[in-house]
């Protein structure tokens, strides 16, 4: 078991990205523990996005940074404040000796201003400038605005997004920039430039913040029972995972079904998922994409096999979840196959609660001690509860996060990790409240649907009305 790194810690600012706000926190405490690192993460405003932390060395920070889907950039903090006047004294505070080897004739450097929620004039960034302490912040270097050896950052922060901005700031900070996270690989590995997708494919950031929150490092062995066309394995992959896949849907793991892309009428001879794969130099990581039922877990072996789960179930909206039925009554005689009988296994709705508490009881039993389960759970804001979510004696719950895809329904990020090992005596998945009971995530959504489409045209309506009335057309 590796040993958690320990030193004496300095001041970190993290500036995460303003999306998906709801998972910075399941996605940074996921990378520090998949790099061994143990890191005391504050409670804070999740629409805040920079946060203070203590780290041990540079090498943490790059190392998350390395990973961090969700994170913009990483500075090394040198004073913060509420006020500029308290940010100038909290900079007068420095020690000599550690502004000192910066401010050196050979060190080329320059500022850059940075505010969110409020946009500031190149004059107010420059007042912001002149205004720093010039007696501490001394630089005898050259500026160079395109290849400094340092730069130096003020950033402000007046409010989350959404709302009014504060008239003066919330927070001020001085800090000197050491790295940034992965936001260019949303773009590099983008669905539009991939070679196989489908309907369901998951975005490329998505899936990345998947792997990181499901720990996924070299060499570990990772799966999806719901590949589609293997967004999630791709993402693994990236980490030097090997990665493995099945789906029920043979024509769309064979290249065979309708295309998804725009003016497509038939789909490429190679596309598959391991064409996407081989496009990103990864082709040595997968294993395989079998054709099989997730309802039926009998084609593995009774060991432990998987590092991590990854997962996106259907919901039954864009595709259908389906399992394989049992043998049809008219090719049976009391219970047997009849002698010489066709027989065409059936295709059956799979129901989403029964979905998820077969998930849970493959990934007991398949996973390996410690090993991850992450997947996806749509739910119905106004009804939802933590109830709803699946529970299994061998699976702990580490993260639940939340997607809104409206104002009324939105999926979460579920989380869970392995601290038990399975049994023959162990019980089966349980749900306390059952969430698709008495309505499907089908019927949920598309009845939202119908209600954000009946008022629209309530206010088409009332439009027309009031434009009526006023004799205009």
């Amino acid at each position: 078991m590796a040993l958690t790194k320990r030193a004496i810690p300095r001041k970190y600012l993290i500036h995460f990205a303003n999306e998906h706000l709801d998972f910075r926190i399941a996605e940074l405490k996921s990378i520090f523990k998949t790099f061994n690192y143990e890191i005391n993460i504050p409670d804070k405003d999740v629409r805040d996005p920079f946060m203070i932390l203590e780290l041990p060395s540079l090498d943490c920070v790059k190392s998350v940074a390395s990973r961090a889907i969700l994170i913009r950039s990483v500075y090394e903090l040198w004073a913060h404040g509420t006020t500029f006047e308290d940010l100038n004294n909290a900079l007068r505070q420095l020690p000599k000796d550690f502004v000192e080897p910066h401010t050196s004739r050979l060190e080329t450097f320059k500022f850059q201003v940075t505010s969110f929620n409020k946009s500031l004039s190149n004059k107010q960034k420059r007042d912001r400038i002149e205004c720093l302490p010039s007696d501490v912040l001394d630089f005898q270097g050259k500026v160079d605005l395109k290849n400094a050896k340092h730069i130096y950052h003020i950033l402000e922060y007046y409010g989350p997004f959404g709302h009014d901005p504060t008239d003066q700031p919330v927070d001020v900070y001085f800090a000197k920039w050491i790295t940034d996270g992965q936001r260019d690989k949303i773009n590099e590995f983008h669905l539009q430039k991939r070679h196989f997708i489908a309907n369901t494919s998951m975005d490329a950031g998505l899936s990345m913040i998947m792997a990181n929150i499901g720990g996924v490092k070299k060499d570990m062995l990772v799966f999806d029972p719901f590949v589609g066309s293997g967004s999630l394995l791709v993402a693994a992959a990236i980490h030097e995972a090997y990665v493995l896949g099945q789906d029920l849907d043979y024509l769309l793991l064979h290249a065979k079904a309708r295309p998804s892309r725009c003016n497509e009428k038939k789909r490429a001879q190679d596309e598959s998922i391991r064409s996407n794969l081989r496009q990103y130099g990864m082709e040595k990581y997968y294993i395989d994409a079998l054709v099989a039922d997730s309802s039926r877990p009998g084609l593995w072996r009774e060991i432990t096999l998987f590092d991590a789960i990854i997962t996106d179930p259907p919901y039954g909206i864009r595709e259908g979840a389906k399992k394989v039925g049992l043998h049809d009554k008219d090719s049976l005689i009391n219970g047997e196959i009849k002698p010489g009988a066709q027989h065409f296994p059936q295709r059956l709705d799979y129901h989403l609660s029964d979905i998820f508490k077969d998930l849970l009881n493959f990934s007991a039993k398949y996973l390996h001690k410690n090993g991850r389960l992450v997947y996806w759970f749509p739910v119905n804001i106004q009804t939802y509860s933590p109830d709803n979510i699946p529970t299994h004696p061998c699976l702990q719950l580490v993260h639940n996060c939340e997607q809104k895809l409206n104002t009324r329904l939105s999926r979460r990020l579920i989380t869970m990790e392995k601290f038990r090992d399975f049994t023959e005596d162990t019980k089966e998945a349980v749900i306390q409240v059952d969430h698709f009971e008495t309505s499907t995530f089908r019927d949920m959504y598309f009845n939202d649907n119908n209600l954000q489409k009946e008022r629209q045209n309530d206010g088409q309506n009332k439009l027309s009305s009031d434009l009526n009335k006023l004799n205009v057309t």
